[in-house]
């Protein structure tokens, strides 16, 4: 784990001297990020709990009421309005939404929305970004900004667990996905979550977050950091879950693969990986 961790500290701080430059020529400017745009005549759902509606889509505007995680709301117009906080940006979104018999319209800002959800045996899944925190990069000496997504998991109106970790920044944040996939036989485990951030572009990192799903708890596994420029260079991290194809049972494998051309244009490749014994509750390296 050394080995990212220090290259995510030498890409945090190569975005930190991008968007420093970027900001400093376009200081005035506010961008959303793509993660947090959502169509309009669609369904969605709020991630964060007591998101304040608004009678126009301003920070400053009268609270006309609050809604609760998991409530559905239709989007019904995406405004042009777009408010930062922290390293989030978003638009307000005219919505509507039922509480009761009695339906009702107001604005929200994007932010607050589930940037993905999936129900499956009976409960909802909740995946968002909940907050930007002040980090401190000790081996730089510096204090950077950092996302913290969070996967919520909720039984009718209660909630039953949730879980947060790391996510993207900045360019980062342009794309997110949010998939179930099966317990990969591991004991105890009902199923798999898997929450995803993207740049979608070349040498912008995207983020894996794995999440098992066990006795109604959330057991979050290491991120997984890719990142690539071309064919230039590659840094992969995957998970191996052998017991899907019969191999070792109740483990997973982290897999690295790092490829660099050096000036012949000759690729270099180097791979590691390290094994997780998973006893039913909780992971361990082996």
């Amino acid at each position: 784990m050394k080995q990212n961790n220090m290259m995510k500290s030498l890409l945090t701080v190569l975005c930190l001297l991008f968007l420093q430059l970027f900001s400093a020529q376009e200081e005035n400017v506010t961008y959303a990020d793509g993660i947090f745009s959502f169509e309009e005549n669609k369904i969605q759902k709020i991630f964060t709990d007591w998101t304040r509606v608004r009678k126009e889509p301003d920070v400053k505007a009268q609270i006309t009421d609050s809604l609760l995680a998991n409530q559905q709301v239709m989007i019904l117009k995406k405004e042009d309005a777009i408010l930062k906080l922290g390293e989030r940006g978003a638009n307000w979104y005219k919505v509507s939404y039922q509480k009761g018999d009695a339906v009702s319209e107001g604005y929200i800002w994007g932010g607050n929305l589930c940037v993905g959800y999936r129900n499956k045996n009976g409960y909802d899944f909740l995946f968002g970004l909940s907050k930007t925190v002040d980090r401190k990069n000790k081996e730089y000496n510096e204090t950077i900004k950092q996302n913290i997504a969070g996967i919520k998991v909720i039984e009718g109106t209660n909630l039953i667990d949730e879980v947060y970790f790391d996510t993207g920044r900045g360019e980062e944040l342009s794309y997110a996905s949010f998939t179930i996939e099966s317990s990969h036989k591991l004991q105890n485990v009902e199923l798999t979550l898997k929450a995803l951030v993207s740049g979608e572009a070349c040498g912008i990192a995207s983020y894996n977050q794995y999440v098992l799903f066990r006795d109604k708890k959330l057991v979050a596994l290491p991120q997984l950091m890719n990142v690539g420029d071309a064919d230039v260079y590659y840094h992969s991290e995957e998970y191996i879950f052998p017991n899907d194809k019969g191999g070792i049972p109740d483990a997973f494998i982290f897999k690295i693969e790092e490829m660099e051309r050096d000036d012949k244009d000759r690729e270099k490749k180097k791979r590691s990986s390290k094994t997780y014994l998973w006893n039913g509750n909780s992971y361990k390296l082996k």
